[in-house]
């Protein structure tokens, strides 16, 4: 049996009514874990985005699980060393929403440097306030990637179009990797790229090392002028310290597509600053992105289902 339960686009559904393998798509079963622990009994597949919390507690309840696959590339909702443990293979959709999250980064950097809605509103208002909405180009200005993966390394390419300098912190890569050595990005530490930066977009998975990475420390480095950008993980900002940025007029604005609490509580803070534009989690959930996560996790559940290896197969702790 597989089972889907969280929402999934086509063509995965159609992929798996073909296999002839007995399914369950339930886009609300992550909302039930009961139920969902009584399906796992006889599962050996289960495919999940970013609700469904494949802990220990559930993979024990999963005693023929092989695989589960993930709609999406973060894994912070999937306990890898449990599944080592159980036997159980993980495989994600790498870079297939990498090119949407890129340009939401750049819709993001436009919506603050070029702000047209607002200037439309202004219009259809009545008004015609030229001096008002003379703002600014990304051209010239420095764009500071606070990580530099995939995504990360799709913004960098795109920021040479709009004449951008690249500066970026990521303790993995060095001066002869692509990121450097081909997209030009100038590697920093965190604070000197806090300093240097006009927009900050942050592409790092989270963890216990990333948690709070961005927090009131980060702060004190940043432009006043500058923009910070998130669509990785919520809880790689502290939401507390952000926020008191932004009432002390430390930076000029955030674009925030990811909360530590998703959806925000109604009133919340953040939600509701005049400075802040916020997204529902949604950088790479563009038609083209969830075809290709879709097609993509579906082929590679079906593969290891076979006995075959997965192409988004993630590494797992060793047991």
């Amino acid at each position: 049996m597989i089972i889907v339960s969280e929402f999934i686009a086509e063509p995965g559904p159609a992929m798996l009514q073909a296999s002839g393998l007995e399914t369950v798509v339930d886009p609300q079963l992550w909302q039930r874990r009961e139920n969902l622990f009584q399906l796992l009994q006889s599962a050996e597949a289960l495919i999940i985005r970013n609700q469904t919390k494949a802990d220990e507690q559930l993979l024990a309840a999963a005693p023929n699980l092989k695989v589960i696959g993930r709609l999406g590339v973060g894994l912070d909702n999937i306990d890898l060393a449990a599944a080592a443990k159980h036997g159980v293979a993980v495989t994600a959709a790498r870079n297939a929403n990498a090119a949407a999250v890129a340009e939401y980064v750049f819709a993001a950097m436009l919506h603050f440097a070029r702000p047209l809605f607002m200037m439309d509103n202004s219009v259809r208002a009545g008004g015609w306030e030229r001096e008002k909405y003379t703002t600014s180009e990304l051209a010239g200005t420095t764009l500071g990637l606070i990580g530099v993966g995939e995504i990360g390394r799709r913004v960098a390419a795109r920021a040479k179009a709009f004449s951008m300098r690249v500066v970026a912190y990521d303790p993995f890569i060095g001066p002869y990797d692509a990121a450097v050595a081909e997209d030009h990005a100038e590697l920093l530490s965190l604070d000197e790229l806090a300093r240097r930066a006009d927009y900050l977009s942050v592409h790092t998975p989270l963890s216990a090392a990333t948690r709070h990475m961005i927090n009131a420390d980060f702060f004190q480095h940043v432009k006043p002028e500058a923009v910070l950008i998130n669509t990785s993980r919520g809880p790689v900002i502290d939401e507390a310290a952000l926020l008191a940025a932004l009432q002390a007029e430390k930076l000029r604005g955030a674009a925030l597509d990811v909360r530590e609490t998703e959806p925000p509580a109604v009133g919340d803070a953040l939600a509701n600053h005049p400075r802040v534009c916020s997204t529902p989690h949604i950088a790479g959930l563009t038609a083209e992105a969830q075809e290709r996560t879709s097609l993509l996790v579906v082929a590679d559940v079906l593969r290891v289902l076979r006995g075959e290896r997965a192409i988004g197969a993630v590494q797992l702790p060793v047991k």
